[in-house]
């Protein structure tokens, strides 16, 4: 439990936002009990499919999807895209990331005595894997599922240009141990309450319409700053999806994602899980039912909320804070993946790590999420170009220790495609 005392400025955030809802406190509570309602529903039907629920196409055939597939997508936020990089291409950056590790033992990464989760971005094999065309036109056609319900065109703004965030890796090895990525959402915590425009993309339910919510709605994440505390680590850009390309073969059991696929329903529960508490204990047995549950705006506290000396961290729901996602059984485990496929889940989506790799070789993926041009991004490019050139972590992540050299580094020779070196915020070459 937290020990920190949340600021009381907070009770002043919560009543200003439901007082822009007239008779706020009937329609909320008429919401928030529709919300458990089909939450009872969806869970079950979630726990029982397990990684079946997650839908799963060929690279090949992203464009030829039906409006009813796509929709399925669209609504569990999760898909796994096969084929999107040959195999052999695959396998060989997982053999030269081993390689890199070897030739670079003081890389940043943990576990400390074990290293599998590494502090690095620049390597050959993760730029050259950002530059894959396949790579990058799989995040433009996962750019292109957000629209403006206005219609109007957006200055600066282009979702079939497709942009590079520089993240990480990960060599996971067999074992069990891994805790370090419980249920969570990335991409902003009390600024999802806090920040006026971030707050716009949950308007439907922080209103009492949250059947309307929208997660692909653009307008509203242009100008969300999902970093108001400036906490390392803290993504700045908008991802439309964040993701990962398989290395290695990974299954469930194998240390793989889970996620709770149905963005909008967990959006609608945790974004109003703030402005409800319980009347009967966390471990009733009645815990679920709705007329156990209390509109109140009183206290300054955000469950799922992390209090941090340098701000704030999550949403991070937990069965005892938000029982009614039923997480011990809806945190699904994606299929099998073999090397070359991608896994890509809606920024807004709960996910984790499975905490046990039962397999018997190293799980290995590189994360490259979905980032479209948009004016912020676009700047954030820019200035992540610089570190690439100096081969320095780039804005958003902790800086390495000065004077702290690798060998094997990417250089600007290995983006060579006109697609990548847009996306990379690299100059154009003119023939």
């Amino acid at each position: 439990m937290q020990n920190t005392t949340w600021p009381e400025r907070f009770v002043d955030l919560k009543r200003q936002i439901v007082e822009a809802t007239p008779d706020y406190e009937k329609r909320l509570t008429e919401s928030w009990k529709d919300i458990l309602e089909e939450l009872d529903k969806r869970t079950a039907d979630i726990a029982q499919a397990g990684p079946d629920y997650i839908p799963q196409v060929r690279y090949e055939d992203l464009d030829k999807l039906s409006a009813e597939e796509v929709d399925i997508i669209r609504r569990k936020g999760t898909v796994v895209i096969k084929d999107v990089v040959d195999d052999s291409e695959a396998r060989a950056w997982k053999t030269a990331l081993d390689d890199f590790v070897k030739a670079n033992p003081h890389v940043q990464g943990f576990p400390e005595q074990d290293k599998q989760f590494f502090m690095l971005y620049w390597t050959r094999p993760q730029v050259q894997a950002r530059a894959h065309p396949n790579v990058l036109k799989a995040s433009a056609w996962l750019n292109k599922q957000y629209h403006v319900k206005s219609g109007k065109p957006l200055e600066g703004v282009d979702l079939n240009v497709p942009l590079v965030y520089a993240d990480r890796f990960r060599i996971r090895h067999p074992g069990p141990g891994w805790n370090n990525f419980p249920p969570h959402v990335d991409g902003g915590a009390i600024e999802r309450w806090e920040d006026e425009s971030f707050r716009k993309c949950f308007a439907d339910i922080l209103s009492g319409n949250w059947r309307a919510h929208d997660p692909y709605e653009l307008e509203g994440r242009l100008d969300a700053r999902s970093s108001l505390y400036g906490r390392p680590g803290q993504a700045t850009i908008f991802r439309s999806y964040q993701g990962w390309l398989a290395m290695s073969e990974a299954a469930p059991t194998q240390g793989t994602l889970r996620v709770f696929p149905d963005v909008v329903l967990s959006n609608a529960y945790t974004i109003l899980r703030p402005f409800f508490r319980p009347t009967v204990p966390p471990d009733s047995e009645d815990i679920l039912k709705p007329e156990n549950w209390v509109f109140d705006i009183s206290t300054p506290d955000f469950p799922g909320i992390l209090i941090h000396p340098t701000g704030y961290s999550g949403p991070r729901p937990t069965p005892e804070v938000h029982p009614h996602l039923r997480l011990e059984k809806t945190m699904t485990s994606v299929p099998k993946v073999n090397p070359g496929d991608m896994v890509f889940w809606h920024c807004d989506v709960v996910h984790s790590v499975e905490e046990e790799h039962t397999g018997q070789e190293d799980s290995a993926v590189m994360y490259i999420g979905a980032v479209p041009q948009t004016p912020m991004n676009t700047e954030y490019v820019k200035k992540q170009a610089e570190t690439f050139l100096a081969g320095i972590n780039p804005p958003d992540f902790v800086k390495d220790k000065p004077d702290t050299t690798y060998v094997g580094l990417g250089a600007d020779t290995d983006v060579k495609e006109h697609i990548a070196r847009v996306a990379m915020g690299l100059p154009i070459q003119v023939a």
